[in-house]
């Protein structure tokens, strides 16, 4: 074997092989040896781990709405990508809305690359979107490098961004079929938001109301049969109903393809403990009962639901109209970009959870849709995150890289605290300039 540049020795890996003591080699950029710990292996540079951190793959975040360009007061690539890098991520997939334009066609997913180039922490891919009247820029979309096609069936809350109706969501659909891509759904049903009681007011159960868990069924059932009918990959984002794990389990049964994911704020808070007025809690689809985040937790555990992703959809403050509490006029999104390891893991222990669970749902099943990320094995990229898992931290919403100093985490203690993140056999420097990549599908 040529020389290796870099050789880290840990008590505590995370390799797909489970936790262990291993050595792990790198070159040019990729893992490029993994041997037992008691190896001789050499390397221009070595790295011994304490025996209290866990050399783990990085993590890979496929649902950030960076913001950038456009609303880059809510967040941009610079500050997103140093959330990320300093939250152990090391990859990320932006979504095609709330920047502007959003990404609907080949000359907005190019002002969006030009725009995030040499601004990026980590390495960063592109969703497109999928909205009425753009069937013939998908495919163009899908050989410019986009992982799949976002869309909504109800208002996105940007107008410039509208959601597909039930006939244009099957023509999208068929057109996605056509070449193999992915399509990935926000299933909230219109009809069932519109006929529930209006949110107003500081209520949080008023809010919870005005998004109720049928509009997540009824949506999620249309999107399943219409995968059926059309043979399209589908995936279902941000679960919060968990009365969505049967239909999910009915339709894998019957070789329909999809996948769904849930959200640390899901799997962490529970309504009964949202004070009214508190709009920082406040997303879409709503965090719903203590009885709903068990099931969740459960449909995790029977691999119903595939991966955790943050859906970091931060706003500016006064967006959130802390001042009044109003659920029904409040932006709707949480900021948890640099949180979402350490919340997954502050929960997933207290039921019995490995971290080898958490690294399968926040890393290695979102790599699956990059080349050479979310894993450590021989031939990927040499992304780690340096964990310890036993240390535990009280959020402070002051030492948070995202843009607006608003989280419902702010005050919460949270078991495990990056130390380090690696970003192709480097540490990421947040001092430094940024050396993260622009990623296509396919990129090898």
């Amino acid at each position: 074997m040529t020389a290796l540049d870099l050789v880290i020795r840990a008590r505590r890996v995370l390799s797909t092989a489970g936790e262990g003591p291993l050595v792990v080699g790198v070159k040019d950029g990729r893992i490029a040896a993994i041997e037992s710990h008691g190896s001789g292996l050499m390397g221009a540079e070595l790295v011994e781990l304490g025996d209290d951190v866990v050399l783990m793959p990085g993590v890979v975040d496929s649902h950030v709405h960076v913001n950038d360009p456009g609303r880059t007061d809510w967040e941009g690539f610079t500050s997103a990508t140093k959330a990320a890098a300093a939250g152990g991520v090391t990859t990320i997939i932006d979504m095609p809305l709330n920047s502007i334009p959003p990404t609907c066609d080949v000359p907005a997913l190019e002002v969006k690359r030009k725009t995030a180039r040499g601004q990026a922490y980590v390495d960063v891919g592109f969703w497109g979107g999928a909205i009425p009247g753009n069937v013939a820029s998908l495919e163009p979309l899908h050989d410019a490098g986009v992982f799949g096609f976002k869309c909504f069936l109800l208002h996105s809350g940007v107008d410039e961004f509208p959601p597909l109706d039930s006939a244009q969501l099957e023509l999208a659909m068929r057109e996605i079929s056509s070449f193999n891509g992915l399509l990935i759904v926000h299933a909230e049903d219109a009809h069932g938001i519109d006929a529930a009681p209006v949110a107003d007011g500081d209520s949080y159960l008023g809010f919870l109301r005005s998004r109720p868990r049928e509009a997540e069924n009824v949506a999620v059932a249309e999107v399943i049969e219409l995968a059926r009918r059309t043979g399209c990959r589908v995936h279902i984002l941000h679960v919060s109903s968990a009365d969505v794990l049967p239909l999910l389990a009915a339709a894998r049964r019957d070789g329909v393809p999809i996948t769904a994911e849930t959200c640390p704020h899901y799997l962490t808070f529970c309504a009964e403990e949202i004070p009214d007025g508190a709009t920082q809690y406040k997303c879409c689809p709503p965090i719903r009962e203590a009885e709903n985040r068990e099931l969740l937790w459960q449909g995790l555990r029977d691999g119903l639901i595939d991966l955790v992703v943050s859906d970091h959809s931060p706003s500016t403050v006064d967006l959130k109209h802390l001042d009044t509490g109003d659920f029904g006029t409040a932006w709707g999104g949480i900021a948890s970009l640099q949180l979402g390891l350490p919340a997954v893991w502050t929960e997933a222990r207290e039921r019995g959870f490995s971290l080898a669970d958490v690294a399968r749902w926040m890393c290695q099943t979102p790599g699956a849709l990059l080349v050479g990320k979310g894993r450590i094995e021989i031939g990927y990229d040499a992304d780690f995150c340096v964990f310890a898992p036993d240390d535990s931290f009280v959020v402070d919403v002051n030492a948070l890289h995202h843009k607006n100093a608003i989280t419902p985490y702010a005050g919460r203690t949270l078991a495990g605290v990056v130390r380090s993140t690696w970003l192709r056999g480097k540490p990421i420097d947040l001092n430094a300039d940024p050396v993260g990549r622009l990623l296509s599908r396919g990129d090898q």
